[in-house]
């Protein structure tokens, strides 16, 4: 448990997720209270975007502990399974979301789920509320309804039938009569999740993994043909990791350890750009900028997203960014996130998915399922993911900052969605905030740019406003500030002075924020 904390400050994907870490700083909540009941309501109220299905990352940092990271991303399924029984009940889909989208469907893109596990194994840790306190404002947003986002609109507009139109409780949630996707803003209800969200609340986490509601998930999936057996859902744990740690000025910065790339690839990002002299982002800055990021992004494609062993992969990346000695061959999944920080000194990070959503929804439960072994740009292997058990590939990267100081109370939670842009995203916000010493606000909304390494060609993605260098990269300049580009959202906490909280949320996404009143 924590120290009980005179005031919260959380930054997260909309106003309601910000109103519910509130409430349940009201109710006794810290900051890592304030984050799991923002990322519970997050979960549940962006369909589409993300759901609780699926799998999520927990980074927490505080005074006198160290810094941990408790994974609780999605399992490879099929324990117990005979071979004849494996890779089925998967179709292909296509949508011109993010350019064109191939993933795959249906209950054999299904793994194991484990973001509530990991809510469950921080809140035991750290937290300072009662369990039930935690789901209050996601049954009550549920229950009377909530209004859709303008991400989950968009997002809907393609994958809407083609993915959600595969179970008839959700297709009408987000349908009206007519069969287009409901308004911005328009009231969704979802049918029974409310109940289900309700009897998490009352039983915890056992009857999601061994309890009826795992009977229903599983019954659901392998009707489908789909991998996902009662022992996945028994024998699934969250597991607490030591953070990986970077360093940028006088910050420590925090972020997931293998065997996510996520974190990996964010530390390689910073601690290769520490090694710069630049103060600025002139266009030699830049330019190095795009060296780094092609680098790094490039070793993950080639030596990260298929490695037997991340941990080893990895290794070798940090060490080379660390000496300098980056190189490269060429010289939408969907994700939310929650930042909570407190006058106690902690930090909680959160960053969740569901990838994109593989359409089912067991009868009678409100829930719908992950469809990550389908997410074919992260998992590479498809059906083939894998020994069961095994973490799927991940690119989330909830990051918590302390000094160097280790007396210090003061703290950062920062993260962001948005696929492979999440840690480019990151590393830009970061720098511009602990390097060049910008506000938080300034930091975040700068223009920024991204090395896709998604396609046939690697090419150059740039907001406009930024003095960019001659590559040979081909660039893509947009018009405005776009959510391709990640959605940060960040709270820090400045020690003693109780008006010391900043939080700020990306321009490039709908977000919410909140600073909780003083004593």
């Amino acid at each position: 448990m924590t120290s009980k904390p005179r005031r919260v400050a959380v930054a997260t994907s909309s106003q309601l997720a910000a109103d519910a870490a509130m409430a349940v700083h009201a109710a006794g909540g810290n900051a890592v209270d304030c984050a799991l009941a923002a990322s519970l309501l997050t979960m549940n109220t962006e369909p589409g975007v993300c759901a609780l299905a699926g799998g999520a990352y927990v980074t927490i940092w505080g005074p006198g502990i160290e810094a941990v990271t408790i994974d609780g991303n999605v399992g490879v399924p099929g324990a117990g399974l005979p071979e004849a029984e494996r890779r089925l009940g998967a179709e292909p889909a296509v949508m011109a979301y993010g350019g064109g989208i191939r993933t795959l469907v249906g209950a054999g893109s299904v793994g194991v789920p484990g973001s509530l596990a990991a809510v469950e194994h921080a809140w035991r840790r750290f937290g300072s509320a009662d369990w039930r306190d935690l789901f209050a404002p996601v049954i009550r947003a549920t229950r009377e309804g909530f209004p859709l986002s303008p991400a989950c609109h968009y997002y809907l507009g393609y994958s809407g039938s083609v993915i959600f139109g595969r179970s008839e409780d959700g297709y009408r949630a987000l349908h009206d009569e007519n069969g287009r996707v409901r308004n911005v803003r328009e009231r969704i209800v979802v049918p029974h999740l409310a109940d289900t969200l309700e009897r998490i609340a009352d039983e915890g986490a056992a009857l999601f993994y061994t309890g009826a509601l795992a009977e229903r998930i599983v019954q659901h999936v392998r009707d489908g043909k789909g991998m996902l057996t009662a022992e996945d859902m028994a024998t699934y744990r969250a597991i607490e990791r030591p953070s990986l740690i970077a360093t940028v000025g006088n910050w420590q910065i925090a972020s997931n350890p293998p065997p996510a790339v996520g974190g990996s690839v964010l530390t390689a990002m910073l601690d290769a750009y520490s090694l710069t002299e630049h103060e600025e982002w002139t266009t030699a800055a830049l330019a190095d900028l795009v060296r780094i990021q092609h680098a790094c992004l490039d070793y993950r494609r080639e030596h990260l997203d298929l490695a037997e062993d991340v941990g080893e992969s990895a290794a070798k990346l940090l060490s080379a960014a660390r000496a300098g000695q980056l190189v490269n061959r060429h010289t939408s999944a969907s994700t939310v996130h929650t930042s909570a920080v407190d006058d106690a000194g902690f930090g909680c990070a959160v960053t969740a998915s569901s990838g994109y959503g593989s359409g089912e929804m067991p009868a009678g439960t409100g829930l719908w399922l992950n469809n990550c072994l389908g997410e074919l740009e992260l998992n590479r292997r498809g059906l083939d993911a894998g020994p069961i058990g095994a973490r799927l590939p991940s690119n989330m990267a909830p990051t918590v900052c302390r000094p160097i100081d280790a007396a210090s109370t003061r703290v950062m939670a920062v993260g962001s969605p948005g696929a492979d842009r999440i840690t480019t995203a990151l590393a830009q916000a970061l720098i511009n905030h602990f390097k060049f010493g910008w506000s938080l606000d300034r930091a975040i909304s700068h223009p920024r740019l991204h090395v896709d390494t998604s396609g046939d060609e690697d090419r150059l993605m740039v907001e406009p406003g930024l003095d960019m260098p001659n590559t040979e990269l081909t660039q893509t300049v947009y018009d405005k500030l776009s959510m391709y580009f990640g959605g940060v959202s960040a709270a820090q906490f400045d020690g003693d002075d109780e008006d010391r909280f900043t939080v700020a949320a990306d321009p490039r996404r709908e977000g919410g924020t909140a600073i909780s009143p003083g004593a």
